[in-house]
């Protein structure tokens, strides 16, 4: 994805995310049912299987995602990237949760740094600030 969408996905979300309050509550009815997941760490195809086995987010089927989504694997960008997207479309029925891979420090460590830096060389350091910022 170019880099100017996925800057202007990172500025929308990071506006969304700012409404928001720092706790989410999820309820459900007995009719409804959440997906609760976390810790894809950069594995895009454990995203996909996830999809896959439980349908896509929609105004039916809700979904939170309990942080650490990237570090470690090789695609942590592309999963930010598609849960953001569905965050914008349904934000009553997509819940991101803030992982303590979703930190600066981390991020040099494990990995996301040199991926983002890697993908996007000329404006890798504006995209991995705005991702900060929008952690």
């Amino acid at each position: 994805l170019h880099a100017r969408y996925v800057l202007n996905l990172l500025h929308e979300t990071r506006k969304h995310l700012k409404q928001l309050p720092n706790i989410s509550h999820v309820s459900t009815c007995y009719s409804e049912e959440v997906t609760v997941c976390g810790d894809l760490h950069g594995q895009l195809d454990d995203l996909f299987l996830i999809f896959h086995k439980n349908g896509l987010p929609s105004p039916s089927k809700s979904y939170v995602f309990n942080g650490d989504f990237v570090d470690r694997g090789k695609q942590s960008l592309e999963i930010l990237v598609i849960l953001f997207t569905f965050l914008l479309i349904y934000p009553k029925e997509v819940h991101l949760n803030r992982g303590n891979h979703e930190d600066h420090m981390v991020n040099l460590r494990y990995g996301f740094t040199k991926e983002v830096m890697q993908k996007y060389k000329v404006h890798g350091k504006k995209i991995l600030k705005m991702f900060q910022n929008v952690f």
